[in-house]
């Protein structure tokens, strides 16, 4: 039985936070591809397949010694969309500092794994892509 896509969602941050970055591609499609925008990365980029969420992660551990990704809220947006709002923390690789930030994702989930990421600045703009991608409020 296939799991919810929420839980597709869940599990694969679980995973990450409990194991690391391989332990997060399992809950990743092999065709997964995600953005990062510029007002959200100091590197934008769009990254491809099980690679590039490699290299995405490897960059953000360059710098960051630890990182948590703490789902707040996991919205179905019915059939395969997920508007999640979570909170990331990460302690400096050089300075040993702790820093919290909200972000908002929208996941497309296809097979039982997440097939498409996109973070948004906002929950509104997050929600706004979710609609404009087919899905539908939760109610």
């Amino acid at each position: 039985m296939e799991r919810e896509p929420v839980e597709v969602v869940r599990a694969a941050f679980e995973a990450f936070n409990e194991d690391g970055t391989e332990a997060f591609i399992e809950h990743i499609h092999p065709d997964v591809e995600f953005s990062t925008p510029a007002d959200l990365a100091s590197e934008p980029d769009t990254y491809r397949g099980h690679d590039g969420v490699r290299r995405y992660w490897d960059s953000f551990f360059e710098i960051m010694e630890e990182i948590k990704v703490e789902p707040l809220t996991l919205q179905d947006w019915g059939g395969r969309l997920v508007v999640a709002e979570m909170l990331v923390t990460v302690r400096g690789r050089a300075t040993g500092l702790q820093v919290s930030q909200r972000a908002h994702i929208v996941v497309t989930v296809a097979d039982g794994k997440a097939l498409g990421l996109s973070f948004h600045p906002t929950l509104e703009e997050a929600e706004a892509a979710a609609g404009a991608g087919g899905g539908k409020p939760p109610a």
